[in-house]
């Protein structure tokens, strides 16, 4: 009885990791983010910062250890490692990444020290947000699963999202249990601290009624094509005719669209190999019927490049490649440590290479788009870029390595906070699912079921104008957080505590 009343705090923060993953897609008990955050922020106060971080690497392996562990999946069931292989890798990249929720923690109340800890709860939402941005954007080119925000996108919060983007909104979400931990606590009135949870999401359900954006022009029917190709069965040689075969056939059915769209390397073959004999064909035939296909493959290059590819076949021809790579899937950072534990485990990854930032927009239905590839559509950054200009958004998808886990839903919910932001619609493809039309208010207007073939139809409105986050994108946030930490040094240095 004496270990769990001294150690119940280790003991309670692993269970609030797994909390917030069940929070997320597919399970969206958005609220549980709430009770997840306020346990782990209790957990920190009146402790030493190795304490804290103690606490917070238990949580993130609550959380990681939950709610990415569909990589095993990915590397063994589709990577070919051996069980002990993606056990061992798997574990490894929940130990790694709960690594941050341990520096939050540690930063937080190393930062209040003893002389100013009844205010550590105010440190929390600041350092909270300045790590998930960190770890998201920049760090081995951004890991941005399980961040806050993505919880919240069918509650009053997200009115906040086409004005502050994701992590604005995150930071009102640790805000508002930062609240709720200083009331239970009494360090504010209660009464107090309800109000102000009160009055922050009724602004924000107040501006989920405003429009930011607005249509330019009439409907647009598209078909978006989900082959169902299973990710073991792609890339067989003996299987690439009747792949090729299908996505015709399924197209064929279709040319009424003004816009057809195939998913991610929907196409298991080369562009070298392919555009004579299939792809220059279909691209005379979609022009005939005045529509426009959008197809997806990899690209050979110069001096042993490769890309990962989206053609604009039809009336106006294009071509993006892959910008923001996927780190140990499309290239491997920390060489050669990377290669040679990945080589030693037999898993084999791509190596391909950026598109860069500045490709012109695609063109469809008379109309450009902004155009992701899979793991782009987790960067709020890179659907921005298109602003203005761009009428709504493409993204090409294969989620197919990871099966039938969470990971798909998951991933749908990120994407569909791109359209939040910038108030366009997407047209969402891929392989195996979740394929879907997501509305400029970042809900899903129809989706195709998982694990079938399907051809999801319906109609688009291109859309024009500009969200404050797409004029913006996340420097207001940054911004707000440099001034936080500039008060706050300025503060500790005044007290002499710095």
């Amino acid at each position: 009885m004496k270990f769990l009343l001294k150690w119940h705090w280790e003991l309670i923060s692993p269970l609030a990791g797994v909390l917030l993953t069940l929070a997320f897609s597919p399970f969206n008990y958005s609220s549980l983010a709430i009770v997840s955050l306020v346990l782990i922020f209790l957990s920190w106060l009146s402790c030493s910062p190795w304490r804290a971080m103690l606490r917070g690497y238990l949580y993130g392996l609550g959380l990681f250890g939950s709610g990415i562990s569909w990589v095993y999946i990915s590397v063994h069931d589709y990577g070919g490692a051996p069980v002990v292989g993606a056990v061992l890798l798997t574990i490894a990249v929940v130990l790694f990444w709960s690594i941050f929720p341990a520096l939050t923690a540690y930063i937080s109340v190393k930062l209040a020290g003893e002389k100013y800890k009844n205010s550590v709860v105010w440190f929390f939402p600041f350092i909270w947000i300045f790590v998930e941005y960190y770890r998201g954007y920049w760090f081995l080119n951004g890991f941005p699963w399980l961040q806050i925000s993505y919880s919240q996108l069918e509650t009053p919060l997200d009115g906040f999202v086409p004005i502050i983007g994701v992590y604005g909104t995150g930071l009102l979400l640790a805000l508002t249990a930062s609240l709720l931990v200083s009331g239970i606590k009494k360090r504010i009135n209660y009464n107090h601290a309800i109000i102000g949870i009160i009055l922050l999401w009724g602004a924000g359900g107040y501006l989920s009624t405003v429009t930011w954006t607005e249509s330019i022009g009439e409907p647009i029917k598209v078909a978006l094509v989900q082959g169902n190709v299973a990710q073991d069965q792609k890339w067989l040689p003996q299987n690439r005719i009747k792949t090729l075969v299908s996505y015709r056939e399924l197209t064929e059915q279709n040319w009424d669209a003004d816009i057809v769209i195939w998913p991610e390397t929907a196409i298991p073959a080369y562009l070298s190999q392919v555009q004579t004999i299939y792809l220059d064909p279909l691209s005379s035939e979609a022009k005939k019927h005045n529509t426009d296909l959008i197809v997806s493959l990899p690209a050979k290059g110069k001096s042993k490049e490769y890309f990962n590819t989206v053609l604009a076949l039809g009336k106006t021809p294009g071509r993006y490649n892959k910008n923001h790579l996927l780190p140990f899937g499309e290239y491997l950072p920390l060489q050669p440590l990377s290669g040679f534990v990945l080589d030693s485990l037999n898993i084999r990854l791509g190596s391909f290479t950026s598109g860069g930032n500045d490709q012109p927009l695609l063109t469809a239905g008379g109309y450009p788009f902004s155009t992701s590839i899979c793991y782009e559509d987790a960067f709020g950054d890179e659907a921005i870029r298109g602003m203005p200009e761009a009428a709504f958004l493409v993204n090409v998808t294969n989620d197919a390595w990871f099966g039938d886990s969470i990971e798909p839903h998951q991933h749908m919910q990120i994407a569909q906070m791109r359209s939040l932001e910038t108030g366009r619609y997407m047209l969402r493809v891929t392989n195996t699912g979740v394929t879907a039309i997501v509305s400029p208010k970042g809900k899903i207007v129809t989706k195709a079921p998982l694990f079938k073939q399907a051809v999801l139809t319906g109609n688009i409105i291109p859309m024009g104008g500009m969200t404050p986050y797409a004029r913006l994108g996340d420097h207001l946030v940054v911004l707000i957080i440099a001034l936080f930490a500039c008060f706050l040094y300025l503060f500790l240095k005044k007290s002499r505590v710095v």
